[in-house]
């Protein structure tokens, strides 16, 4: 199996895992169904409330619910991945060189992954961001 395939692979199964994750906590109130954006190599895919696209040479995903905003952008060999769950939450992660980055955020939490400089996390609910573009994250 060639590397790109088994990377895109293995972004899938981890988009598929983070929204079965995203479903189970974010139990409660009835709401519309996440919105799954995913993108494979030369691939872009959008929602009202996500984005997702990729370079011929790259992946990405984004996962919105109950009102957040995901958006990813990757080229580079990048895979980011951008998880926005709960009102006022958005998340932007682009990928630029080889690696995979991740941004979640919760209801009124934003994160930004640029891919060069060290993810930024900033609002008042919880956000977590890992980088291995940069080597660096953030979580609140």
């Amino acid at each position: 199996m060639k590397t790109t395939s088994r990377f895109a692979a293995g972004m899938l199964i981890s988009g598929a895992a983070f929204a079965c994750a995203a479903g189970i906590a974010g139990g409660g109130a009835a709401s519309a169904a996440p919105q799954v954006c995913g993108a494979l190599p030369g691939q872009s895919s959008t929602m009202a409330h996500c984005s997702a696209t990729a370079k011929s040479d790259a992946i990405s995903l984004a996962i919105s619910d109950n009102g957040g905003v995901a958006t990813a952008d990757a080229r580079g060999l990048s895979g980011p991945a951008a998880i926005a769950l709960g009102p006022d939450s958005s998340v932007t992660a682009t990928g630029w060189k080889p690696g995979l980055a991740i941004g979640i955020a919760g209801p009124g939490a934003q994160v930004v992954i640029d891919g060069k400089n060290g993810p930024v996390c900033t609002g008042k609910g919880f956000a977590f961001a890992g980088d291995f573009q940069t080597l660096k994250g953030c979580w609140q």
